[in-house]
């Protein structure tokens, strides 16, 4: 799975990506959503996570890189999560902080909503955003999804609301 955009790359990470991948996931302030930087058995799990469903499903978080020099800005991808006892399929995202307020991660969106639409036949997709999560929220709503709930999420010991918005693919319906 590869998907190319106009100025990015998205595809499978390899070991050859571990060191760039554990730098962003233990960035706090990139990981300001999850309340913590990963520890590095958290990134290891991740990784084999990662790649384990993408071995299953062949689909799960992809490394973003730039189209122009193949540096290494980031993950998005399509994931399993679930929303009120139901397994639905995901776009998420991370990005570098270096990286923010480029327009990267509405880019990786609609590419991937339009993956998971034409290339994966999926009849809907989701994106599950803490509340405080303004940039990605506005992310989602430029991507063409509607907010259809709100969920709370306990992690970390901690109690952390989440809307979840949804696009369906109306050329299935």
């Amino acid at each position: 799975m590869i998907i190319e955009t106009d100025r990015l790359i998205l595809k499978h990470i390899s070991n050859n990506d571990f060191e760039s991948l554990k730098s962003l996931l233990q960035d706090k302030i990139v990981m300001y959503a999850y309340e913590h930087a990963f520890s590095n058995d958290e990134v290891k799990k991740w990784y084999d996570i990662n790649v384990e469903r993408y071995k299953n499903k062949g689909y799960d978080m992809l490394g973003i890189f730039l189209k122009e020099n193949n540096i290494f800005i980031g993950q998005a991808g399509i994931t399993k999560q679930t929303v009120r006892n139901k397994i639905v399929d995901e776009i998420g995202y991370i990005l570098r902080k270096e990286y923010w307020h480029r327009g990267y991660a509405i880019e990786s969106a609609i590419n991937l909503k339009n993956y998971a639409f034409n290339i994966l036949k999926l009849d809907k997709v989701y994106s599950i955003i803490r509340d405080n999560n303004i940039p990605s929220i506005n992310v989602a709503k430029r991507n063409g999804m509607t907010c259809v709930d709100t969920i709370v999420k306990y992690y970390y010991n901690i109690y952390m609301p989440h809307f979840v918005y949804c696009i369906e693919n109306t050329q299935s319906i």
